[in-house]
């Protein structure tokens, strides 16, 4: 199964989105990560580049079995549509978790206060944030406000969200051939 989360800066996405990832033993894609390779690997503009990696490692991760769990702003119909069909054709469940901080003053001291922990990545300051393109997303499966959830009680939430059987990363399943 794919859980792909989105939210803005800030809103705690990746915080649930790690514990989660942790707690089902998933692979875990995280947006940041990838375009800080992209940018250090002398990529200028990144573009979307980024989000073109993360739903091919998403696609072929889903083709293994694997529970993934992928992590960015996810901001407009084209992108959320995008992991949708790279589940789609590895023939895997989405679950959509959109990550919201209704608290805004709450929501600008995080985005204030924290550190980055990719080297190299400089985050968004909270003028950028509130200036970010950031389309509703009423298709989302679930959304949960990290201003009156713990991260320990959004993952809950995630979890008995998802169908039986998906927590597993384990398909039983062998490779046919070597090719």
């Amino acid at each position: 199964m794919l859980i792909a989360f989105g939210g803005l800066p800030g809103s705690g996405k990746s915080t649930v989105a790690a514990q989660l990832a942790a707690d089902l033993g998933a692979t875990y894609l995280r947006i940041d990560i990838i375009e800080q390779a992209l940018r250090d690997g002398g990529m200028a503009e990144v573009g979307p580049a980024g989000y073109m990696v993360a739903y091919g490692l998403a696609e072929s991760n889903l083709r293994l079995g694997r529970v993934v769990v992928v992590d960015s702003v996810n901001p407009l119909p084209i992108t959320r549509a995008a992991y949708v069909a790279a589940a789609a054709r590895a023939g895997r469940a989405v679950l959509q978790v959109e990550c919201v901080c209704t608290d805004a003053a709450q929501h600008r001291r995080r985005v204030e206060t924290r550190a980055s922990d990719i080297p190299g990545l400089v985050l968004p300051d909270w003028a950028a944030v509130v200036a970010r393109q950031y389309a509703p997303w009423p298709e989302a499966d679930l959304t949960l406000d990290t201003a009156r959830l713990s991260p320990a009680e959004a993952v809950a939430q995630i979890l008995a969200s998802m169908p039986p059987g998906a927590r597993s990363t384990d398909t039983g399943t062998a490779p046919a051939e070597c090719r």
